[in-house]
């Protein structure tokens, strides 16, 4: 029988190869100091497994994996496919991955392979089937981890190797010729292809690329990337039958090269790395919008937090530390939005390599240091709201969000290259958490029946199936909200003739008949959201009613006079449409409207720097208060609080910086 994870896991990458025996030692002792319980191990192990064809080095890592299990921790045993070894690289270059304008990366870093190379594949697969083989039945094993960051620095390779292999996908996406030509549009620029073979990825050309070109790139890239996971899931199936799967994504702002929507479907447990940009205080409200997301991967179910860091990263031009209670914040806010375990990276922070001055639990400094201190406490904390595992979000508003819609509204030659895909999805998230609003993140496709709020921000490309979808929320009772630039095109990246926003203009009753993208700082005023004017910048449009009613108007700039924000009734419920990029004034505004019109619960005591959210179980739920403030946050709620072990009422204040975390019965408040 598989070892089950341990409950609130806690712990993260272990890299025993990097130090000398008498480091392991102290890291026994010091993990349980920790009370570290899971540890991901072998992940760049490659060169150490196998350092050289045909020969395996298993010794160092039986010992390890023997010496974790008598010290009670778990593993997360990695395939050790992340990185392939010099010795493969330097017997197959081809297998290097290629950039657009065509210069190789060559090794010296990680992640050097093309994603399509049959090259890589085969070693990948020949190491995965070693390390299955041996461990298989080892009593440490808790969950098999492929490779690391799929896509993380390679998501997408230009050689000829991709090329053959995305006509391949071409092929079996329109059958024949005629149909790739209809989709791209070919006519355009005289790029009609007689023959698959003459197709090539979109590398760089004398001017832009044919988009729908460049979209289905990135369709394919993500595809073969997802399809390197699934042969070794595979192989791990077969012969490690009953331990779970998984791999790592990377769900946070800066990347975006993968559709983990899609992706989540084909693991058995999703799991996800968050680091925080060290530019801007917005950092815990871009983890929130994370942590949301990759619930929407995982289909509402838990999920494991892989990696985060204690404090700082060492790949940022400036990397600064996480300040008192900040490491604690983060990673309860993770658990708050359904991750069931908390691992970071790494466990010890290394002294050589490009990670150096990536912090980690035991940091250069050692243990007498306010971060280890904390990550004591932490690791304390985790242990007493452990009965939070298993439960989940249960929330009446949802945002709308597709990885493949990102990737079109990003492409070039578009009325305004400042729209970015998740500006106005992650400014509504912030507004609505900030009034105590929970919120699923989640796909077009996803069933909306459950929710009384539906968000629809710049969702730029959306099916015919997606669109009714929407509209038939609103005409089962939902409030809908859709913002600029959405419902634009269809999945071929076709413009929705007729008057914009294209596939919401019924349901909307507006029509807009030119984009008017404003000048970098350029705003505009608006009003009728409220007393007073709100500012708006990036985009306006000329819009006209066609069945709805304004809401809010332009004051000047080039849309003087014209609708702003507008709404109609359409069956049991209403569609607002905002045609503006309203300053976070102004979308408080139009949240809390939209909040009151839906009839939305709220969570007690949230703002901008008051997190609460909630998970519920069969019995009970968990309120989280995550005090992100320098002054202590009143919660009129009652119940026992599990972080500091009291009952508390509706005088209950959590300290500046600090945490709680609430249970209470089910009906209670």
């Amino acid at each position: 029988m598989p070892t089950p994870l341990p409950p609130l896991a806690f712990g993260g990458d272990y890299n025993p190869e990097q130090w000398p025996a008498p480091a392991h030692r102290e890291d026994r002792r010091l993990m349980a100091e920790a009370g570290v319980d899971l540890v991901t191990l072998a992940v760049f192990s490659w060169a150490w497994i196998q350092p050289r064809p045909g020969a395996w080095e298993f010794g160092w890592l039986d010992e390890q994996m023997d010496e974790l299990d008598a010290a009670g921790i778990r593993v997360d045993l990695a395939t050790a496919t992340a990185s392939p070894p010099p010795w493969l690289t330097h017997r197959h270059p081809e297998m290097l991955p290629v950039t657009q304008d065509g210069r190789t990366l060559w090794q010296g870093g990680r992640q050097s392979f093309c994603p399509s190379s049959p090259v890589y594949r085969e070693h990948a697969l020949e190491l995965c089937s070693a390390m299955a083989e041996r461990y298989r039945d080892h009593p440490a094993l808790a969950l098999w981890h492929v490779s690391n960051e799929l896509g993380c620095h390679v998501a997408r390779c230009y050689c000829d190797v991709s090329a053959a292999a995305f006509r391949a996908w071409l092929r079996a996406r329109y059958d024949d010729v005629a149909s790739l030509n209809d989709a791209w549009g070919t006519a355009f620029w005289s790029q009609r292809y007689d023959d698959f073979e003459q197709v090539l990825p979109p590398r760089a050309a004398p001017t832009h690329a044919n988009p729908t070109q460049q979209l289905d790139f990135a369709r394919f890239s993500s595809d073969q990337l997802l399809d390197n996971f699934i042969v070794e899931r595979d192989v791990l199936h077969r012969t490690s039958p009953g331990v779970p799967v998984t791999t790592n994504f990377m769900v946070m702002r800066q990347t975006v090269g993968m559709d983990y929507l899609r992706w989540g479907r084909e693991l058995d447990v999703v799991s996800n790395d968050h680091y925080l940009m060290g530019t801007g205080a917005d950092g815990h409200q871009e983890l929130a919008f994370s942590a949301d997301l990759t619930r929407g991967t995982a289909d509402g179910k838990p999920w494991l937090l892989m990696e985060h860091a204690a404090s700082a990263v060492n790949w940022q031009p400036r990397n600064p530390a996480k300040r008192p209670g900040e490491m604690i914040r983060n990673s309860l806010s993770h658990v708050a939005r359904g991750a069931d375990a908390v691992l970071f990276f790494q466990w010890r922070a290394s002294r050589a390599g490009a990670e150096k001055f990536h912090s980690g639990l035991l940091p250069h400094a050692g243990t007498d240091t306010r971060q280890w201190r904390e990550v004591v406490e932490l690791s304390g904390i985790l242990d007493s709201i452990e009965e939070v595992v298993g439960s989940r979000s249960r929330n009446q508003a949802a945002i709308l969000f597709d990885f493949e819609a990102s990737w079109a509204c990003e492409l070039d030659s578009h009325p305004s290259s400042d729209i970015r895909y998740r500006d106005r999805a992650e400014d509504l998230h912030r507004a609505l958490t900030a009034q105590g609003i929970g919120v699923d993140v989640v796909h077009p496709s996803t069933d909306l029946s459950s929710y009384d709020l539906v968000v629809v921000p710049t969702l730029y490309l959306v099916s015919d199936e997606a669109a009714a979808a929407v509209n038939a929320a609103a005409e089962a009772g939902a409030t809908v909200v859709v913002t600029y630039f959405s419902g634009i095109v269809d999945e071929s990246d076709h413009i929705r003739l007729g008057g914009y926003p294209g596939a919401f203009r019924e349901l909307l009753g507006v029509r807009s008949t030119e984009f008017l993208p404003l000048m970098p700082g350029d705003s505009v005023r608006v009003e009728g959201l409220g007393d007073g004017v709100v500012t708006a910048d990036t985009w306006a449009e000329d819009l006209e009613l066609a069945g709805a009613e304004a809401v809010a108007t332009y004051v000047d700039g080039p849309a003087a006079g014209i609708p702003a924000v507008t709404r109609r009734e359409v069956g049991e419920g209403e569609a607002w449409y905002v045609a503006t990029r309203l300053d976070p004034a102004g979308t408080d505004r139009l949240v809390g409207r939209l909040v009151t019109d839906a009839g939305l619960e709220r969570l007690p005591g949230a703002s901008d720097l008051v997190e609460v959210s909630r998970r519920v179980g069969d019995d009970a739920s968990w309120l989280f208060v995550l005090n992100h403030g320098t002054a202590p946050a009143p919660v009129p709620t009652s119940g026992v609080d599990l972080v500091s072990g009291v009952d508390v009422s509706d005088g209950f204040e959590v300290p500046a910086g600090g945490v709680a975390v609430i249970r209470q019965t089910l009906g209670s408040a």
